[in-house]
This record gives structure tokens, C-alpha cells and sequence, in this order.
């Protein structure tokens, strides 16, 4: 990203949870994520109002996605008050307060399964 791309981004600071969670969405499409979903959460958890899911082909490849998403999130003045699992290979997880990410390996994205469990 150059400084031109980097001055037309606008803050996310006082952006609505659905725009975090699809600007989030985009940041690991770009990134080539896999499987990316935005779940409305807020009438099942009291945790956040959106998940957005992800799929990553490798650990390298799901710290590269939560590593690009704190970066260009940063970039648009949001920081997550929460990172988990940098030490582990398998699930990610940052948290935005109304929006949580959570990027997986994609035998822990089958085995904890919170497409369905959230779905609509």
C-alpha cells in the first residue's frame, strides 16, 4: 500500500460494527483468506454483534491475516483491545469489541464449527 492509498482510507473510528466487521472482511479477501463469512451475532452472544470467520491454508498464512488486519485496521485509526492465540497454529482471534475475528487453520474452523452454530 502506498502513501496514496494510505491517505484516501478513511478512520473507522466511529464507524458502525457492520462496517468494521465487511472493511475487516475486505482486509482478508485481499489477503487471500478463505471462506470468509460476517455473522450477525448480537441475538445469540452478548460478546459482540458480528464474527467475522476466516479460513487460512497454513499458521504462516493465518498470522500473515490477523497481522494485515491489525495493520490496515491501525491505518484507519481501530486497534483491537484483544489479540489471542498468537502462539498457537491453529485459530486467531481479535477482538474489536463489537466485532470479533477469528481466523482458522481449517481442521480447527470443522472442529469448532461456529458457522453453524451462529448461522442464521
Amino acid at each position: 500500500m502506498d502513501q496514496t492509498e494510505t491517505q484516501v482510507l478513511s478512520s473507522l473510528k466511529d464507524a458502525s460494527a457492520r462496517e468494521l466487521a465487511d472493511a475487516i472482511a475486505e482486509v482478508l479477501d485481499s489477503k487471500k483468506g478463505k471462506d470468509i463469512q460476517v455473522l450477525y451475532v448480537e441475538d445469540k452472544t452478548v460478546i459482540a454483534e458480528y464474527f467475522v470467520l476466516c479460513t487460512g491454508n497454513s499458521s504462516t498464512q493465518i498470522k500473515a491475516l490477523a497481522g494485515e488486519v491489525e495493520y490496515r485496521m491501525g491505518l484507519r485509526d481501530v486497534q483491537p483491545y484483544q489479540i489471542e492465540g498468537r502462539d498457537n497454529n491453529s485459530w486467531l482471534l481479535l477482538d474489536y469489541s463489537n466485532v470479533i475475528v477469528h481466523i482458522f487453520s481449517r481442521e480447527a474452523r470443522e472442529f469448532y464449527n461456529l458457522d453453524k452454530l451462529y448461522a442464521d
